[in-house]
């Protein structure tokens, strides 16, 4: 692959500038000096204000418009793939689409004991675990939902990056809440990707309490209440994946010195991923101490 096939796009008004940003209108590049915040997406000075917001259950979503073409997203709609690929493996190992199980669910599952006994890949290989047809189809369609854009501004790179270490930190915040419960289930890896979200946003308008922040209380409201009526959400999860996000996010934009939706992946970013991953395993080696199966 070439060199020019691996960086990023420049700012068609500032051509030493890599961006992942660009107009919501007409979808050229913009680096942020250009950028015009609006109530969904980012203008260029050329088309900044001209375009309607969409709007999802009444309120406005912070997502660029520019359409998705074949090779758009394309980390996004792989780790879907997996995801989906390993769910029916699962599914035809256990006992049908509603209930996955087998040899490969076994291997794979999150579980205190197991972590305490050496078997570390359970605290990424859980993320691609869903325990039912439902829970697989509402994580799958939040993370295209929320996954493809992020993946436009972050790019590929970062996003995987960003992706992988979330989902170490949702299982590492699980085991600090519940060791002894089993858990599965990408909720960890979106949850970094809406802390991506929150942090863009700051960086784009100046606001933490705007749209990333309101997706983030509800779910996390809902989770509460889901298991307030019984239910068995890993808030721990959510949270841990959520930290990840924000971390990761903020190395990225080199701790408030640069802008996380531009840029290659620089030291400071690399260091933020390698820092995350760390942290969750030394808490998850922390919770699990003197566990047994």
């Amino acid at each position: 692959m070439s060199t020019t096939e691996t960086r990023l796009p420049t700012c068609y008004r500032h051509p030493d500038r890599e961006t992942g940003l660009s107009c919501s209108e007409c979808g050229r590049p913009i680096c942020t000096e250009c950028m015009t915040a609006a109530p969904v997406g980012l203008r260029c000075p050329d088309h900044a204000g001209t375009r309607r917001a969409p709007r999802v259950a009444g309120r406005q979503i912070v997502m660029p418009q520019t359409r998705l073409s074949g090779t758009d997203a394309l980390v996004t709609k792989a780790l879907i793939a997996i995801n989906v690929a390993i769910y029916l493996v699962t599914a035809v190992q256990g006992s049908g689409l509603g209930a996955p199980g087998g040899p490969l669910w076994n291997k794979m599952i999150l579980w205190g004991p197991y972590l305490h006994q050496g078997q570390w890949w359970r605290l990424i290989s859980a993320a691609f675990l869903h325990a039912s047809i439902v829970h697989i189809a509402f994580n799958m369609l939040a993370l295209w939902w929320i996954g493809a854009p992020v993946e436009q501004y972050l790019g590929r790179a970062r996003f995987i990056g960003l992706y992988l270490v979330a989902g170490l930190a949702g299982s590492a915040g699980a085991l600090v809440a519940s060791p002894l419960q089993p858990v599965v289930g990408a909720s960890g890896a979106i949850f970094g990707i809406l802390g991506a979200m929150l942090i863009l946003e700051w960086q784009a308008t100046g606001r933490l309490g705007g749209n990333a922040m309101t997706l983030i209380v509800i779910n996390l409201v809902i989770g509460f209440a889901y298991n307030g009526a019984g239910g068995n959400i890993s808030i721990g999860g959510h949270v841990g994946g959520l930290i990840g996000g924000i971390l990761a996010t903020l190395a990225f934009a080199r701790w408030g010195k640069g802008h996380a939706a531009y840029g290659r992946l620089g030291a400071a970013g690399l260091a933020g991923l390698v820092f995350v991953a760390v942290a969750s395993v030394a808490v998850a080696y922390w919770r699990v101490r003197g566990l047994a199966a």
